[in-house]
């Protein structure tokens, strides 16, 4: 039997996309968050988007993803995503080649490029020192804070109630959600709460493979001609950068050791913000790279790569895990929870119930090309 009462724990980015795909298909559903609308992972993304993978299941997620991106024009940019290997690198050269044969196999609108027909392209890119390169047309950028925004607007529209600033606590046997102002039982949970999500289902007594790792980004000041640069992944130098208001959002800064989700450092780094500024002013040509603002945020690690998405007790939902692809893919993962949550299919590689929650694990960045 469907439940018709749901708990949403977590209002992210997956948080409120399934809160409003369960309001829409009927369920009474109620969205708890211990802080504000996108106060976690969500908030802090860069929102980077594309179907650039070369596994079919994780193309098809990023690909619904996308068409549920372009229905939201005041929210989602299109622009092509290209990455990248340095001359002298191989390693990562002849894993971008592999990846984006695959990749068209899998009818992706995706295919290398030669540097001077980057160049070409995106004449505010240096390809001076690149070796290979490739182009994903069915690529954009959102704006984080405002899909979490909207999304959660349409959810309330459809009927979903919407506790922010309220702490809680999951009870099994019966499935109860606990907080401060008393307890109600619901015929099913959704834990979606990100970096926090281990601390949440230990409440329940359940434990899952979940490290925190923190990431780091910033903001250039507005550089000229930023209209004439893509979405970039340089593989050699593991960073990104896509435009953001005049000037370029640059990120990553992986550090590969597990975070403490309560009492972390919320300040980018010194070092990361200096070595940015020389990344950046190398593939932009610009002189001087002024910074508006840095900041760092939390990503969550698997022992395997892939997310914890699914049921993992009776009645009791997991989303978490996404090794920093959870925004991207979170329009099509919210429907496919969704699904699972009414009684439909999950997404079979990523059912939580794979791990015990006893295994240790390295930590390893979503972004790496091996």
């Amino acid at each position: 039997m469907e439940p018709s009462t749901v708990a949403v724990v977590g209002a992210g980015a997956i948080g409120v996309t399934a809160t409003a795909a369960l309001a829409t298909r009927g369920a009474d559903v109620t969205l708890y968050e211990r802080g504000s609308l996108a106060a976690g992972s969500s908030g802090r993304a860069a929102g980077v988007c594309y179907d650039a993978f070369a596994d079919r299941t994780d193309a098809r997620i990023a690909t619904r993803s996308l068409e549920r991106f372009r229905e939201l024009p005041d929210v989602f940019t299109e622009l092509p995503y290209v990455w990248l290997a340095r001359s002298g690198d191989e390693k990562r050269a002849n894993a971008i080649r592999t990846q984006s044969r695959r990749m068209r196999e899998l009818g992706l609108d995706v295919s290398l490029v030669a540097p001077d027909d980057l160049h070409d392209r995106f004449p505010g890119l240096v390809t001076d020192d690149v070796a290979v390169a490739a182009i994903a047309r069915g690529a954009g950028y959102a704006e984080t804070e405002n899909y979490v925004e909207t999304i959660a607007e349409r959810a309330a529209r459809n009927g979903a109630s919407i506790r922010t600033e309220t702490s809680v606590e999951i009870a099994t046997d019966p499935l109860q959600i606990l907080a401060e102002d008393g307890k109600r039982s619901f015929d099913a949970v959704l834990v979606a709460g990100g970096a926090h999500s281990k601390r949440i289902l230990d409440t329940a007594g359940v434990s899952i493979p979940l490290k925190p790792y923190r990431v780091q980004a910033l903001v250039t000041d507005p550089i000229p001609n930023s209209e004439t640069v893509p979405m970039c992944f340089d593989a050699t130098g593991d960073y990104y950068f896509r435009p953001h208001t005049g000037g370029l959002l640059v990120g990553d800064g992986t550090e590969r050791v597990e975070s403490d989700p309560e009492h972390w450092k919320r300040d980018a780094d010194e070092v990361f913000v200096r070595q940015t500024r020389e990344r950046i002013a190398e593939r932009v040509r610009q002189d001087e790279i002024g910074v508006r603002e840095a900041w760092a945020g939390l990503c969550t690690a698997t022992p395997d790569g892939d997310p914890l998405v699914g049921e993992i007790r009776p009645g009791l939902f997991v989303a978490t895990g996404f090794h920093g692809h959870g925004f991207m893919r979170s329009p099509a993962l919210g429907e496919r929870i969704t699904d699972e949550i009414l009684g439909g299919d999950g997404v079979r590689r990523f059912d939580p119930t794979r791990f015990d929650g006893s295994e240790t694990f390295e930590i390893v960045a979503g972004m790496d090309i091996e």
